[in-house]
């Protein structure tokens, strides 16, 4: 029965290790066909990560489903960009980055978060 235990510790610890330093959130592409659209729901950004051209504006379209205040205001701090996320109303956020690399968004707490990655 021990050895049991000591499995299923094991496994639990194996799938912590997994979900918050392995896993990764699928990237969606903007293709410039129309906006990114980005759902706030649950404590998170779906999709979490977003490849864009370096040197073009993207469009990016939240729409906040979680009541959470936290989930109140998306922030590009490196972009220098934020906007208000009304409940159920679609917010366009445009954002251009003007140098690869990773820009990290988040909520106004730093709890959800996301990743904007120029290419």
């Amino acid at each position: 029965m021990r050895w049991l235990i000591n499995l299923a510790g094991i496994a639990v610890i194996g799938l912590i290790v997994w979900w918050f330093w392995r896993s990764r959130p699928r990237t969606q592409r903007a293709t410039g066909a129309g906006p990114v659209e980005i759902l706030v729901e649950n404590g998170e950004y779906t999709p979490a990560r977003i490849e864009v051209p370096v040197g073009k504006t993207a469009t990016l379209r939240f729409l906040r489903k979680d009541p959470s205040p936290c989930a109140e205001r998306v922030l590009f701090d490196a972009l220098g960009v934020s906007a208000e996320l009304p409940l159920g109303k679609p917010v366009t956020v445009p954002v251009t980055p003007d140098k690869p690399g990773e820009y990290e968004f988040t909520c106004q707490m730093r709890m959800y978060r996301g990743v904007l990655v120029a290419r």
